[in-house]
């Protein structure tokens, strides 16, 4: 690790503040080893831990992963129910580890779509890590954009049908601060994997002024070195944010 950091001080490379990844690749990942798909979401699920763990100490201050999404119900009720299995387990083991490490984790998404358990381990770890000051870690599960826009323009609707709010109190930023992320920057830097090239869903609000970096490496594979080369093309980017320079 201290090679990437000293490659990153050499290159004086400027470090996203805010990276959100689509995990692409796992099924087919599996599939090109002959193996099940859930033992390519297993894989997967170790490099999250591998790549949060590299990103923090690369500076990233803010990692945001698309684990499962609205639509992905309509998988094979074996899949589903082996990817719940393994949310559960993961937001188990992922107390011990983010204690450890200092990590605050918030889930967004719609939880009432949710097993009573999976929710029940969901409020375990957002509270075992509430006071942590280290990586800022967001796992979406259940989550869709446009439902997380319908579900945040229901609760600005009823503060309007309640006299809490008046309409013409409707802002970009109060719109932002009724969505899940709230509290949350908007993502620097959107990395997605196994060459998909659409946003399916994910943040479509806060991506706006995102950089998005797309490769072909299936996500089971993608290592420190990949995020290395999505940190450099990053880099090549000039922001503006609809201005001109």
């Amino acid at each position: 690790m201290e090679n990437i950091k000293k490659v990153i001080q050499d290159e004086k490379l400027n470090v996203p503040k805010h990276v959100a990844i689509i995990l692409d690749g796992n099924g087919r990942w599996a599939k090109k080893r002959a193996m099940p798909r859930n033992y390519g979401h297993v894989q997967g699920a170790r490099t999250v831990e591998q790549i949060i763990e590299d990103g923090y100490h690369m500076g990233i201050e803010y990692i945001t992963v698309y684990a499962f999404s609205t639509e992905n119900w309509k998988r094979s009720n074996d899949e589903v129910s082996a990817l719940m299995k393994l949310l559960q387990n993961y937001l188990i083991d992922c107390i011990e580890r983010s204690t450890k490490n200092n990590m605050k984790v918030r889930v967004i998404g719609d939880k009432s779509g949710l097993d009573d358990k999976i929710v029940a381990r969901i409020n375990e770890l957002e509270e075992a890590t509430r006071t942590a000051t280290g990586l800022k870690f967001t796992i979406a599960i259940n989550y869709g954009g446009r439902d997380e826009i319908c579900r945040a323009v229901t609760k600005i609707a009823k503060e309007v049908s309640q006299q809490l709010l008046k309409p013409e109190d409707i802002t970009e930023n109060l719109i932002s601060n009724r969505l899940d992320t709230a509290g949350i920057p908007d993502p620097d830097l959107l990395i997605r994997t196994s060459g998909e090239e659409r946003l399916s869903n994910f943040l479509p609000w806060q991506l706006a002024y995102t950089e998005f970096y797309f490769t072909d490496v299936l996500w089971p594979d993608f290592t420190k070195e990949d995020l290395l080369k999505a940190i450099r093309y990053y880099n090549g980017r000039e922001r503006r944010f609809g201005g001109v320079k």
